[in-house]
Protein backbone atom coordinates (compact mmCIF):
# COMPACT_ATOMS: atom_id res chain seq x y z
CA UNK A 1 0.00 0.00 0.00
CA UNK A 2 1.05 3.49 -0.42
CA UNK A 3 3.47 5.31 2.07
CA UNK A 4 2.34 7.56 4.73
CA UNK A 5 -1.38 7.26 4.09
CA UNK A 6 -2.99 4.09 4.52
CA UNK A 7 -5.24 3.10 2.17
CA UNK A 8 -8.32 3.38 4.35
CA UNK A 9 -7.56 6.63 5.29
CA UNK A 10 -7.79 8.03 1.63
CA UNK A 11 -11.22 6.35 1.57
CA UNK A 12 -12.28 8.23 4.59
CA UNK A 13 -10.74 11.49 3.45
CA UNK A 14 -12.75 11.07 0.08
CA UNK A 15 -16.20 10.36 1.68
CA UNK A 16 -15.80 13.07 4.21
CA UNK A 17 -14.99 15.66 1.29
CA UNK A 18 -18.05 14.30 -0.77
CA UNK A 19 -20.08 14.16 2.31
CA UNK A 20 -19.43 17.93 3.26
CA UNK A 21 -20.17 19.24 -0.27
CA UNK A 22 -23.32 17.70 -0.19
CA UNK A 23 -24.40 19.21 3.14
CA UNK A 24 -22.95 22.66 1.60
CA UNK A 25 -25.78 21.96 -1.07
CA UNK A 26 -28.48 20.96 0.66
CA UNK A 27 -28.38 23.84 2.94
CA UNK A 28 -27.47 26.35 0.21
CA UNK A 29 -29.91 28.46 -0.54
CA UNK A 30 -29.13 28.96 -4.04
CA UNK A 31 -29.96 28.03 -7.12
CA UNK A 32 -33.10 25.96 -5.06
CA UNK A 33 -33.46 22.41 -3.38
CA UNK A 34 -34.52 21.00 -6.29
CA UNK A 35 -30.77 21.50 -7.86
CA UNK A 36 -29.25 21.53 -4.88
CA UNK A 37 -31.06 17.75 -4.43
CA UNK A 38 -30.50 16.47 -7.87
CA UNK A 39 -26.77 17.83 -7.66
CA UNK A 40 -26.17 15.99 -4.26
CA UNK A 41 -27.21 12.98 -5.85
CA UNK A 42 -24.76 12.96 -8.67
CA UNK A 43 -22.13 14.05 -5.64
CA UNK A 44 -23.06 11.29 -4.02
CA UNK A 45 -22.91 8.89 -7.70
CA UNK A 46 -19.35 9.56 -8.14
CA UNK A 47 -18.71 8.91 -4.74
CA UNK A 48 -20.12 5.45 -5.51
CA UNK A 49 -18.65 5.34 -8.67
CA UNK A 50 -15.26 5.49 -6.31
CA UNK A 51 -15.88 2.58 -4.62
CA UNK A 52 -17.40 0.43 -6.57
CA UNK A 53 -15.08 0.78 -9.81
CA UNK A 54 -12.56 2.96 -9.20
CA UNK A 55 -10.93 2.24 -5.71
CA UNK A 56 -9.48 -0.63 -7.58
CA UNK A 57 -7.86 1.02 -10.22
CA UNK A 58 -5.83 3.38 -8.25
CA UNK A 59 -2.45 3.82 -6.50
CA UNK A 60 -1.56 1.16 -9.29
CA UNK A 61 2.37 0.64 -10.26
CA UNK A 62 0.47 0.36 -14.32
CA UNK A 63 -2.32 2.43 -15.74
CA UNK A 64 -4.88 0.00 -16.92
CA UNK A 65 -7.68 0.78 -19.74
CA UNK A 66 -10.21 0.32 -16.57
CA UNK A 67 -8.08 3.61 -14.76
CA UNK A 68 -9.30 5.93 -17.70
CA UNK A 69 -12.89 4.40 -17.96
CA UNK A 70 -13.38 5.54 -14.12
CA UNK A 71 -11.83 9.11 -14.69
CA UNK A 72 -13.82 9.90 -17.78
CA UNK A 73 -17.43 8.65 -15.67
CA UNK A 74 -15.81 10.43 -12.66
CA UNK A 75 -15.44 13.72 -14.47
CA UNK A 76 -18.97 13.65 -16.54
CA UNK A 77 -20.60 13.33 -13.27
CA UNK A 78 -18.55 16.10 -11.76
CA UNK A 79 -18.93 18.45 -14.79
CA UNK A 80 -23.23 17.60 -14.62
CA UNK A 81 -23.29 18.26 -11.23
CA UNK A 82 -21.49 21.71 -11.31
CA UNK A 83 -23.63 22.60 -14.26
CA UNK A 84 -26.35 22.26 -12.07
CA UNK A 85 -24.85 24.23 -8.65
CA UNK A 86 -21.65 25.09 -8.38
CA UNK A 87 -20.84 24.18 -5.34
CA UNK A 88 -20.60 20.88 -6.46
CA UNK A 89 -17.31 21.92 -7.55
CA UNK A 90 -15.76 21.90 -3.78
CA UNK A 91 -15.73 18.12 -4.74
CA UNK A 92 -12.88 18.19 -7.04
CA UNK A 93 -10.83 18.12 -3.52
CA UNK A 94 -11.46 14.50 -3.53
CA UNK A 95 -11.83 13.63 -6.78
CA UNK A 96 -8.43 15.50 -8.68
CA UNK A 97 -6.60 13.40 -5.88
CA UNK A 98 -8.80 10.14 -7.04
CA UNK A 99 -7.64 11.59 -10.79
CA UNK A 100 -3.93 11.81 -9.81
CA UNK A 101 -3.70 8.66 -8.47
CA UNK A 102 -5.42 6.55 -10.67
CA UNK A 103 -3.69 8.36 -14.53
CA UNK A 104 0.04 9.29 -15.03
CA UNK A 105 1.04 12.82 -13.85
CA UNK A 106 1.09 14.90 -16.96
CA UNK A 107 -2.95 13.88 -18.34
CA UNK A 108 -3.82 14.23 -14.60
CA UNK A 109 -2.61 18.12 -14.24
CA UNK A 110 -4.36 18.70 -17.73
CA UNK A 111 -7.27 16.80 -16.50
CA UNK A 112 -7.67 18.27 -13.00
CA UNK A 113 -7.39 21.58 -14.15
CA UNK A 114 -9.55 21.60 -16.99
CA UNK A 115 -12.38 20.21 -14.50
CA UNK A 116 -11.36 23.73 -11.89
CA UNK A 117 -11.39 26.10 -14.26
CA UNK A 118 -14.21 24.96 -16.26
CA UNK A 119 -16.83 26.12 -13.85
CA UNK A 120 -16.15 29.55 -14.22
CA UNK A 121 -17.72 29.79 -17.91
CA UNK A 122 -19.96 26.93 -16.55
CA UNK A 123 -21.34 29.09 -14.55
CA UNK A 124 -21.52 32.33 -16.72
CA UNK A 125 -23.60 30.42 -18.93
CA UNK A 126 -25.46 28.99 -16.84
CA UNK A 127 -26.64 32.08 -15.09
CA UNK A 128 -26.22 34.20 -17.87
CA UNK A 129 -24.27 37.12 -16.04
CA UNK A 130 -21.16 37.78 -14.18
CA UNK A 131 -22.20 38.53 -10.94
CA UNK A 132 -20.73 35.18 -9.90
CA UNK A 133 -17.76 35.14 -12.00
CA UNK A 134 -16.08 37.54 -10.08
CA UNK A 135 -16.50 35.95 -6.85
CA UNK A 136 -15.58 32.92 -8.08
CA UNK A 137 -12.01 33.41 -9.94
CA UNK A 138 -9.95 33.89 -6.88
CA UNK A 139 -11.40 30.41 -5.04
CA UNK A 140 -10.72 28.85 -8.74
CA UNK A 141 -7.33 29.73 -8.09
CA UNK A 142 -7.10 29.18 -4.99
CA UNK A 143 -8.39 25.60 -5.99
CA UNK A 144 -6.21 24.53 -8.72
CA UNK A 145 -3.04 25.58 -6.56
CA UNK A 146 -4.37 23.52 -3.81
CA UNK A 147 -5.29 20.48 -6.18
CA UNK A 148 -1.94 20.69 -8.13
CA UNK A 149 0.12 20.74 -5.27
CA UNK A 150 -2.15 17.96 -3.31
CA UNK A 151 -1.98 16.15 -6.92
CA UNK A 152 1.68 16.42 -6.86
CA UNK A 153 2.17 14.63 -3.53
CA UNK A 154 -0.12 11.66 -4.42
CA UNK A 155 1.75 11.32 -7.99
CA UNK A 156 5.21 11.33 -6.22
CA UNK A 157 3.43 8.49 -3.63
CA UNK A 158 2.45 6.38 -7.07
CA UNK A 159 6.05 7.02 -8.55
CA UNK A 160 7.64 5.64 -4.83
CA UNK A 161 4.69 2.61 -5.17
CA UNK A 162 6.27 1.69 -8.80
CA UNK A 163 9.82 2.16 -7.32
CA UNK A 164 9.24 0.05 -4.19
CA UNK A 165 7.23 -3.02 -7.05
CA UNK A 166 9.93 -2.54 -8.91
CA UNK A 167 13.18 -3.47 -6.24
CA UNK A 168 10.50 -6.20 -4.85
CA UNK A 169 10.78 -8.28 -8.17
CA UNK A 170 14.22 -7.26 -8.45
CA UNK A 171 14.28 -8.79 -4.91
CA UNK A 172 12.71 -11.54 -6.16
CA UNK A 173 14.49 -12.15 -8.72
CA UNK A 174 17.95 -11.65 -7.06
CA UNK A 175 16.65 -14.46 -4.67
CA UNK A 176 15.92 -16.82 -6.86
CA UNK A 177 19.29 -16.45 -8.49
CA UNK A 178 20.68 -16.80 -4.71
CA UNK A 179 18.54 -20.10 -4.53
CA UNK A 180 19.76 -21.53 -7.73
CA UNK A 181 23.48 -20.90 -7.15
CA UNK A 182 22.70 -22.42 -3.67
CA UNK A 183 21.26 -25.46 -4.99
CA UNK A 184 24.25 -25.83 -7.31
CA UNK A 185 26.71 -25.33 -4.68
CA UNK A 186 24.69 -27.67 -2.47
CA UNK A 187 24.94 -30.36 -4.97
CA UNK A 188 28.62 -29.95 -5.98
CA UNK A 189 29.33 -30.16 -2.57
CA UNK A 190 27.07 -33.30 -1.96
CA UNK A 191 29.30 -35.26 -4.96
CA UNK A 192 32.15 -33.84 -3.31
CA UNK A 193 31.46 -35.15 0.18
CA UNK A 194 30.28 -38.98 -1.79
CA UNK A 195 33.31 -38.92 -3.28
CA UNK A 196 35.43 -38.80 -0.30
CA UNK A 197 32.96 -41.03 1.82
CA UNK A 198 33.92 -43.39 -1.10
CA UNK A 199 37.38 -42.84 -1.34
CA UNK A 200 38.19 -43.26 2.44
CA UNK A 201 35.66 -46.26 2.62
CA UNK A 202 35.27 -48.38 -0.66
CA UNK A 203 38.40 -47.49 -2.22
CA UNK A 204 40.47 -48.00 0.69
CA UNK A 205 38.94 -51.43 1.74
CA UNK A 206 39.22 -52.58 -1.78
CA UNK A 207 42.67 -51.77 -1.52
CA UNK A 208 43.21 -53.76 1.76
CA UNK A 209 41.40 -56.75 0.03
CA UNK A 210 43.80 -56.98 -3.25
CA UNK A 211 47.09 -56.36 -1.18
CA UNK A 212 45.80 -59.08 1.17
CA UNK A 213 45.09 -60.68 -1.62
CA UNK A 214 48.02 -60.40 -3.58
CA UNK A 215 49.78 -61.33 0.06
CA UNK A 216 47.92 -64.88 -0.12
CA UNK A 217 48.41 -65.78 -3.79
CA UNK A 218 52.31 -65.36 -3.14
CA UNK A 219 52.32 -67.27 0.21
CA UNK A 220 53.36 -71.00 0.48
CA UNK A 221 52.12 -72.14 3.61
CA UNK A 222 48.53 -72.72 3.32
CA UNK A 223 47.91 -71.56 7.17
CA UNK A 224 49.19 -68.13 5.95
CA UNK A 225 47.24 -68.47 2.93
CA UNK A 226 44.53 -69.82 5.17
CA UNK A 227 44.72 -66.83 7.25
CA UNK A 228 45.71 -64.01 4.48
CA UNK A 229 41.96 -65.21 2.78
CA UNK A 230 39.69 -64.83 6.02
CA UNK A 231 41.61 -61.28 6.45
CA UNK A 232 40.17 -60.68 2.96
CA UNK A 233 36.91 -62.23 3.80
CA UNK A 234 36.58 -59.94 7.16
CA UNK A 235 37.99 -57.06 5.25
CA UNK A 236 35.35 -57.38 2.21
CA UNK A 237 32.23 -57.92 5.43
CA UNK A 238 33.53 -54.80 6.81
CA UNK A 239 33.66 -52.93 3.12
CA UNK A 240 30.39 -54.30 2.78
CA UNK A 241 28.95 -52.84 5.73
CA UNK A 242 30.40 -49.52 4.92
CA UNK A 243 28.65 -49.42 1.75
CA UNK A 244 25.20 -50.13 2.79
CA UNK A 245 25.72 -47.27 5.71
CA UNK A 246 26.72 -44.93 2.74
CA UNK A 247 23.82 -46.00 0.60
CA UNK A 248 21.28 -45.43 3.62
CA UNK A 249 23.18 -41.79 4.09
CA UNK A 250 24.40 -43.09 7.66
CA UNK A 251 27.36 -42.76 9.65
CA UNK A 252 30.30 -44.79 9.51
CA UNK A 253 28.81 -48.63 10.11
CA UNK A 254 31.80 -48.91 13.30
CA UNK A 255 29.93 -45.56 15.19
CA UNK A 256 26.33 -47.81 14.64
CA UNK A 257 27.62 -50.67 16.14
CA UNK A 258 30.36 -49.14 18.90
CA UNK A 259 31.29 -45.82 20.26
CA UNK A 260 34.45 -43.78 18.74
CA UNK A 261 36.66 -44.85 20.91
CA UNK A 262 36.23 -48.86 19.90
CA UNK A 263 36.03 -48.12 16.37
CA UNK A 264 39.51 -46.12 16.54
CA UNK A 265 40.74 -49.47 18.70
CA UNK A 266 39.46 -51.88 15.69
CA UNK A 267 41.06 -49.76 13.12
CA UNK A 268 44.22 -50.54 14.58
CA UNK A 269 43.83 -54.14 15.65
CA UNK A 270 42.86 -54.43 11.76
CA UNK A 271 46.09 -52.53 10.49
CA UNK A 272 48.28 -54.35 13.35
CA UNK A 273 46.74 -57.98 12.08
CA UNK A 274 47.71 -56.96 8.80
CA UNK A 275 50.69 -55.52 8.38
CA UNK A 276 52.44 -56.38 11.55
CA UNK A 277 53.03 -52.96 12.09
CA UNK A 278 53.16 -52.21 15.96
CA UNK A 279 50.02 -49.93 17.18
CA UNK A 280 49.20 -47.90 20.38
CA UNK A 281 46.40 -46.17 21.29
CA UNK A 282 45.61 -43.36 23.73
CA UNK A 283 41.73 -41.78 24.08
CA UNK A 284 39.64 -39.80 26.01
CA UNK A 285 37.26 -40.47 28.49
CA UNK A 286 34.70 -38.17 27.50
CA UNK A 287 34.71 -39.29 23.34
CA UNK A 288 31.35 -40.17 23.78
CA UNK A 289 29.83 -37.27 24.63
CA UNK A 290 31.06 -35.72 20.95
CA UNK A 291 28.29 -34.77 18.35
CA UNK A 292 28.09 -37.45 15.74
CA UNK A 293 29.33 -35.46 13.12
CA UNK A 294 32.83 -34.43 14.73
CA UNK A 295 32.95 -38.47 15.22
CA UNK A 296 32.56 -39.32 11.47
CA UNK A 297 35.16 -36.41 10.66
CA UNK A 298 37.70 -38.13 13.38
CA UNK A 299 37.06 -41.44 12.13
CA UNK A 300 37.23 -40.96 8.61
CA UNK A 301 40.57 -38.74 9.03
CA UNK A 302 42.07 -41.48 11.07
CA UNK A 303 41.30 -44.21 8.54
CA UNK A 304 42.93 -42.03 5.73
CA UNK A 305 45.91 -41.89 8.08
CA UNK A 306 46.44 -44.92 8.42
CA UNK A 307 45.91 -45.51 4.67
CA UNK A 308 48.39 -43.57 3.94
CA UNK A 309 51.28 -45.60 6.54
CA UNK A 310 50.01 -49.00 5.00
CA UNK A 311 50.33 -48.11 1.47
CA UNK A 312 53.55 -45.51 1.87
CA UNK A 313 54.66 -44.84 5.50
CA UNK A 314 57.40 -48.60 5.49
CA UNK A 315 56.45 -47.99 9.15
CA UNK A 316 57.22 -50.47 12.10
CA UNK A 317 55.04 -48.38 15.07
CA UNK A 318 52.07 -46.35 14.72
CA UNK A 319 51.34 -44.09 17.78
CA UNK A 320 47.42 -42.65 18.11
CA UNK A 321 46.06 -40.27 20.83
CA UNK A 322 42.42 -38.75 20.51
CA UNK A 323 41.82 -36.22 23.57
CA UNK A 324 39.96 -33.78 24.24
CA UNK A 325 41.94 -30.19 24.54
CA UNK A 326 39.69 -27.38 26.09
CA UNK A 327 37.19 -26.59 24.04
CA UNK A 328 38.65 -29.08 20.90
CA UNK A 329 39.47 -32.30 20.13
CA UNK A 330 42.52 -33.50 18.78
CA UNK A 331 43.40 -36.34 16.51
CA UNK A 332 46.84 -37.05 16.20
CA UNK A 333 48.53 -39.86 14.28
CA UNK A 334 52.20 -40.51 14.35
CA UNK A 335 54.21 -42.84 12.80
CA UNK A 336 57.78 -43.71 12.23
CA UNK A 337 58.17 -44.48 8.53
CA UNK A 338 60.00 -42.39 5.93
CA UNK A 339 58.63 -39.74 5.70
CA UNK A 340 57.89 -37.18 2.88
CA UNK A 341 58.47 -33.77 1.62
CA UNK A 342 55.17 -32.69 2.32
CA UNK A 343 53.23 -32.00 -0.83
CA UNK A 344 51.16 -29.20 -2.16
CA UNK A 345 48.26 -30.94 -1.78
CA UNK A 346 48.70 -30.73 2.21
CA UNK A 347 48.70 -27.21 1.93
CA UNK A 348 45.64 -25.35 2.32
CA UNK A 349 44.00 -24.22 -0.52
CA UNK A 350 46.20 -25.98 -2.80
CA UNK A 351 46.24 -29.49 -4.76
CA UNK A 352 43.12 -31.93 -5.61
CA UNK A 353 41.55 -35.06 -5.48
CA UNK A 354 41.53 -37.11 -2.41
CA UNK A 355 43.81 -38.38 0.40
CA UNK A 356 45.49 -35.82 2.57
CA UNK A 357 43.72 -32.93 0.32
CA UNK A 358 40.18 -35.11 1.19
CA UNK A 359 41.01 -34.96 4.30
CA UNK A 360 41.82 -31.15 4.92
CA UNK A 361 38.43 -30.68 3.17
CA UNK A 362 36.46 -32.54 4.87
CA UNK A 363 38.04 -31.84 8.69
CA UNK A 364 37.45 -27.75 7.39
CA UNK A 365 34.09 -28.07 6.10
CA UNK A 366 33.25 -29.22 9.89
CA UNK A 367 34.82 -25.91 10.87
CA UNK A 368 38.44 -27.53 12.42
CA UNK A 369 42.19 -27.70 11.33
CA UNK A 370 44.39 -30.34 9.58
CA UNK A 371 48.07 -30.55 9.62
CA UNK A 372 51.00 -32.57 8.66
CA UNK A 373 53.97 -32.31 9.34
CA UNK A 374 56.65 -34.88 7.65
CA UNK A 375 60.12 -34.84 6.38
CA UNK A 376 62.10 -37.69 4.69
CA UNK A 377 63.38 -40.16 7.23
CA UNK A 378 61.56 -38.68 10.27
CA UNK A 379 57.97 -40.08 10.00
CA UNK A 380 54.92 -37.80 10.20
CA UNK A 381 52.17 -36.56 12.14
CA UNK A 382 48.82 -36.11 11.26
CA UNK A 383 47.15 -33.58 13.34
CA UNK A 384 43.16 -33.21 13.43
CA UNK A 385 41.55 -30.41 15.49
CA UNK A 386 38.00 -30.07 15.83
CA UNK A 387 36.13 -27.45 17.98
Amino acid sequence: MVAFVKRWQWDLGFTVVAGAVIAFMVFDEGPGPRAAYVSSVLVAAALAWYFLYGSRHIFRTVTPRGAWIFVAVLAALHLTAVWIDHTASFALFAWGTMIFASVPRRPSVAIVATLTLLHVPMTYLRDGTLALVHGLLPLTVLGLAFALLLGTFVSHLVEQNEERATMIAELSASRAEVARLSHEAGVATERARLAAEIHDTLAQGFTSVITLAQAASAATDPLVVSHRLEQVVGTARDNLAEARALVAALSPADLHTSGLGDAVRRQLSRLASQTGIRTACHLDQHLADLPTAAQVVLLRSLQEALTNVRRHARATAVDVRLAMTGPAVVLTVTDDGVGFTVPAAAVPGAGSGFGLAGMRSRVEQAGGLCTVKSRPGAGTTVTVQLP
